[in-house]
């Protein structure tokens, strides 16, 4: 096929393979299960893939869990924050498992769905996060519940519950002591459940995780409570999968020498800006050469980093950001009316295939 116009995301499927690899080693020796975190990573172009080593995909609304259900299918886990009236009939035709984010939700509702496995999301008061705005036990927080001795008088009314109180964890040793922390603080309700979410945000296919510890404490809490375990990997499940691969169409100078790309920190890389992180750079390498990777939006911050790189760059070079398969095309936007990133995927057999090409079509439709 003819060379893809820039800005694109391509997704490696030799790479997001690699991943999938490691959920199929945990479920083999823990027998804990993984649902896909749709709200981290929907691009369903891969799902076919994703499909053989996961067992399903878990949603945050409504959209997201009528996706899992054409596009992912196998188990749908649905959760919300919040349900509106409309959404319950409708959840209830492509989820498998509704997950209630508070008491009052669950006994408003109960009625209608007692056709479904019925979980409820808990918030045991430990967290792992990098980032408060990321906390899932953060001060005031709103995502579960917290009172035992209101989960003990709902607890004939589910099945099982939902943990999530990680974020870009990568230290075993917390995840176990936090395991069995949520073991002994909630064991009378976990006696009566059937099945637990441990919920997402642990790094697992991180470099040198220690997979096997972390195997041994699952498979530990699903043998004491009998209850089956789910995992729910976004990013440890398309981690280091996809690049931003961009092109540089001007340098100016303003104390350092600045690279204006095709692309901009704002609409297809969002979360760099909201957390003021720095993506990193797959393609020029690491060298001596000095400059700022800016975006063509009219934010004045719309910046990507300082780098120094291998070779000096001009107009017309391409440059690649690692890493971006995770919150990124979940969130792009249209934002100055700036043309959305293309989707190419490199599929296992090594063709590259554009999968989806966004116009002014797209822009404009959806505005109203």
């Amino acid at each position: 096929m003819p060379p893809v116009r820039t800005p694109y995301y391509l997704i490696d499927e030799i790479k997001l393979q690699k991943n999938l690899e490691i959920l199929r080693f945990i479920r083999e020796q823990s027998g804990a299960k993984s649902v896909l975190a749709l709200k981290c990573f929907s691009t369903w172009c891969v799902f076919d893939l994703m499909r053989q080593y996961m067992d399903g995909a878990t949603s945050s609304s409504l959209f997201e869990a009528r996706l899992g259900h054409e596009k992912f299918g196998k188990e749908v886990h649905a959760y919300s924050v919040v349900y509106s009236a409309d959404e319950i009939d409708a959840v209830s035709q492509f989820a498998d498992k509704i997950i209630f984010n508070s008491i009052s939700q669950l006994k408003r509702f109960y009625a209608q769905v007692q056709g479904m496995v019925i979980g409820l999301r808990v918030n045991p008061g430990i967290s792992y996060s990098h980032f408060d705005l990321a906390d899932p036990a953060r001060k005031c927080c709103r995502l579960g519940v917290c009172s035992d001795q209101d989960l003990d008088s709902v607890a004939d009314m589910i099945s099982g519950i939902m943990f999530h109180f990680n974020c870009e964890n990568d230290d075993i040793e917390n995840i176990i002591a936090a395991i069995e922390q949520i073991g002994n603080q909630y064991a009378s309700l976990l006696e009566k459940m059937t099945w637990v979410s441990l919920g997402g945000g642990i790094s697992f296919t991180q470099e040198g995780y220690p997979i096997e510890k972390l195997c041994k404490a699952l498979k530990g809490f699903s043998e004491k409570y009998a209850v089956q375990v789910y995992l729910e990997p976004g990013e440890a499940a398309i981690s280091q999968s996809t690049e931003l691969v961009t092109t540089v169409l001007d340098i100016v100078h303003n104390e350092v020498d600045i690279a204006i790309v095709d692309s901009f920190v704002e609409g297809h890389l969002l979360d760099h800006l909201i957390y003021r992180t720095t993506p990193k750079i797959s393609f020029p390498r690491p060298g001596n050469h000095r400059i700022m990777i800016a975006g063509r939006s009219c934010l004045a911050g719309d910046i990507f980093g300082t780098y120094d790189l291998e070779t000096k760059l001009n107009v017309g070079d391409e440059i690649r950001i690692a890493d971006t398969a995770g919150y990124t095309m979940v969130k792009k936007n249209w934002f100055n009316g700036l043309p959305m990133p293309s989707i190419v995927v490199r599929r296992l057999n090594g063709t590259i295939e554009l999968v989806r090409r966004f116009g002014y079509e797209d822009f404009v439709n959806n505005l109203s």
